[in-house]
């Protein structure tokens, strides 16, 4: 684990484990969330781009672009809820590391 030592001072300091699991759970969710929001402004891009250059290779508005937002919020959403999931297992992992331990390693 490349944070063990940040993680013993944490608990050296008089973290909780419930502490540590919630920064972790917490750091994974705003990722996911990030990661979320890069995906659907790349995603927006891309179908603009491709829309317009088909238009122009076409010659006329056969493709037309329509962002709709709630469908970006369920998919923002949904990147939250994965980034938070998946953030739990290394969270328990390392609330439960000793801090002795965690500093000498």
């Amino acid at each position: 684990m490349e944070r063990t030592k940040e993680i013993g001072v944490m608990k050296a300091i008089g973290a909780r484990n419930s502490d540590v699991l919630a920064i972790f759970v917490i750091e994974a969710g705003l990722l996911g969330l990030v990661g979320g929001a890069v995906g659907a402004v790349l995603g927006v891009g891309f179908a603009f781009g491709v829309a317009h250059s088909a238009n122009s290779f076409f010659g006329n508005e056969l493709f037309k672009v329509t962002i709709s937002l709630p469908l970006v919020a369920a998919a923002m959403s949904f990147a939250l809820l994965i980034g938070i999931i998946s953030g739990i297992w290394p969270a328990l992992q390392a609330a439960k590391l000793n801090p002795v331990e965690a500093l000498r390693s």
